[in-house]
């Protein structure tokens, strides 16, 4: 079993990614991979709140 080495990751500090707030909840939330290509179209945090927002 090999050991990752310290160092080499692409992977950045989650204070250093970019950050929206939810129309719904008002909570601020961090970049994500999967939002890679559409991030600027992400308004919601999670699936719970884009539901809430599509019931009212």
């Amino acid at each position: 079993m090999k050991k990752a080495k310290a160092g080499t990751g692409k992977m950045k500090q989650k204070s250093a990614l970019p950050q929206k707030t939810c129309v719904v909840c008002q909570r601020p939330f961090s970049w994500r991979k999967k939002w890679e290509k559409v991030w600027e179209e992400v308004r919601y945090c999670s699936d719970a709140c884009r539901n809430k927002s599509r019931q009212s």
